[in-house]
């Protein structure tokens, strides 16, 4: 099966988005491509993009744990990562934990990220991938791979990771996972991917063969669908 689109990005939800969007482009020197009322893309110089979505009722996830889980949390790259976790504090981020080379911080929302040590990158921060949590790994990367044209990079215990053109997706191995049941707000999404397709209606046909499930919601440019472990993702045109 030839795949279904690409991924045109991620989006973080968060009650102020304003905040947040000023946060990472402050952050990562990012640029912002669209604002409209309840939306904002930032854009890095490499073409990748991470777009907040306004969310009333928010509620930020709590690290760890799954009681109110992360879902999602984006993996950037510095060179300097102590210094650039810092720099992050300083914007309105909160230390959350240390690794041997990153560092896990939550952005002004609440939503988990680290920052991770990369030789030769200077000023830059890059982000090296979007990092979804999944009660099987490797299965939430096959259906992603199929979906989005991507090749399965690598396949380990703790997770797994599919690689396109500048685009790593990682999916986390997590034992105890909890699902979002969009748009249950009890259990709600934290983000979600944004796939662009030509043709909606072969674009659903596509990801419900390959096993998605609709969700309500949708208009005329796009249509909602969980994957095999209930992150909702939308089809855009």
């Amino acid at each position: 099966m030839t795949a279904t689109g690409h991924l045109a990005g991620v989006a973080l939800d968060a009650a102020d988005i304003e905040r947040l969007a000023t946060f990472y482009a402050e952050l990562a020197g990012w640029r912002t491509v669209r604002h409209v009322e309840d939306w904002i893309t930032l854009r890095a110089d490499d073409g990748q993009e991470v777009a907040f979505q306004r969310a009333p009722d928010h509620r930020p996830p709590q690290w760890p744990g799954q009681r109110w889980p992360q879902q999602f949390h984006l993996d950037l790259q510095v060179t300097g990562h102590q210094a650039a976790a810092r720099r992050a504090e300083a914007l309105g981020a909160t230390h959350l934990a240390d690794g041997p080379t990153w560092i896990t911080l939550a952005d002004p929302a609440g939503h988990p990220f680290d920052l991770c040590e990369c030789d030769g990158l200077g000023e830059r921060v890059v982000l090296f991938a979007v990092t979804i949590d999944a009660p099987d790994a490797a299965g939430l990367a096959r259906f992603y791979a199929a979906l989005l044209g991507m090749e399965l990079t690598y396949d380990g215990p703790e997770g797994a990771m599919i690689s396109g053109e500048d685009v790593n997706v990682l999916f986390q191995q997590i034992s105890d996972y909890n699902p979002p049941r969009w748009p249950d707000p009890a259990a709600p999404q934290q983000a979600h991917l944004d796939v662009l397709v030509t043709d909606l209606d072969a674009g659903q046909a596509s990801a419900l063969e390959l096993g998605a499930t609709r969700l309500p919601g949708g208009g005329e440019t796009f249509r909602v669908f969980a994957d095999p472990a209930g992150h909702p993702f939308c089809l855009t045109v």
